[in-house]
C-alpha cells in the first residue's frame, strides 16, 4: 500500500488536506515540513507544529533547505522516499499564489519518483472554510497583515462570524479569502483526526510593520473529552 507524507505548516490548509487524504483512503505515514534556514516561523512554530504531530499520534520531520530550494526539496523527498518508502506526497495548496509556480512542487515530486496529491486544488475557498467549520476544526488566526486587517483579527477563531467577516474583506479588497497569498495564517489546535486537543494557557501579541502575530504559550495536550 502507498506510503503518504503530507506537507506540513500547522495551518488550516495542511490540516484539511490531512483529512481529505484520509477520506480518500491514503494511510499517512508521516508529517514533513520544509523550513527555510533564513526564514523566522512566526506563524507557524516549529515547536508547535511538534506538539500538533504529538496530538495526531505521527512522526514529524523537518528539512532545512537553502538556496537553490529546488535541490534541497529533491533532496529532501529523495531522502523519505529511501527511507520511510514515501510513494506519494500531499500538499494543502489550494490555488495559484502571486509570483508562485503551480507546476514548481509538482517538479519536484516528478524529478524523485513520487507522486503528488492536492486534495484542495481550485475547490471553492468559501466551501473549503465552511467545511472546516462544520468538522469543527479549532482554528486560530496567527498572523494578519496589514492592510487587510486590523489588530482585533490576531488570536480570533475562525467561527461563522469572521467567516462572514473576511467575505466583506474579500468582497471590499480583493483579499484571497484563504489567504493564499500571505494575507494571514493560521494554527490547528483541534480537528476530526486530532487524537488530543492542545490547550492554549496564555498568548502575547506582536507588531512588526504591517506583520501582526501572536506566540502562543502554556500549552498542553489534553484529552479529546476534557
Amino acid at each position: 500500500m502507498s506510503r503518504v507524507a503530507v506537507s506540513w505548516t500547522g495551518g488550516k490548509d495542511s490540516s484539511l488536506a490531512l483529512y481529505e487524504a484520509k477520506m480518500l483512503g491514503s494511510v499517512i505515514d508521516c508529517l514533513i515540513t520544509f523550513a527555510p534556514s533564513q526564514e523566522m516561523f512566526l506563524a507557524h512554530p516549529l515547536d508547535f507544529m511538534a506538539l500538533q504531530a504529538q496530538a495526531l499520534g505521527l512522526p514529524h520531520y523537518v528539512f532545512e533547505v537553502e538556496d537553490p530550494f529546488d535541490v534541497g526539496y529533491e533532496d529532501a523527498i529523495s531522502s523519505l522516499k529511501e527511507k520511510r518508502g514515501i510513494s506519494t506526497l500531499v500538499t494543502g495548496d489550494i490555488g495559484e499564489a502571486a509570483g508562485h509556480d503551480p507546476d514548481w512542487m509538482v517538479d519536484r515530486c516528478a524529478r524523485c519518483g513520487i507522486d503528488l496529491i492536492k486534495p484542495l486544488w481550485h475547490r471553492d475557498r468559501v466551501e473549503l472554510l465552511n467545511k472546516l467549520l462544520a468538522l469543527k476544526f479549532k482554528i486560530v488566526f496567527s498572523c494578519v497583515k496589514k492592510p487587510w486587517f486590523t489588530e482585533e483579527w490576531f488570536g480570533l477563531d475562525l467561527s461563522p462570524s469572521s467567516l462572514e467577516q473576511l467575505i466583506e474583506i474579500s468582497r471590499r479588497t480583493g483579499l484571497d479569502i484563504c489567504g493564499e497569498n500571505g494575507e494571514y495564517h493560521t494554527v490547528v489546535l483541534n480537528g476530526p483526526q486530532f487524537k488530543k486537543t492542545i490547550r492554549v494557557g496564555s498568548y502575547s501579541k506582536h507588531v512588526v510593520d504591517s506583520v501582526m502575530y501572536i506566540t502562543l504559550e502554556n500549552l498542553r495536550l489534553e484529552g479529546k473529552d476534557t
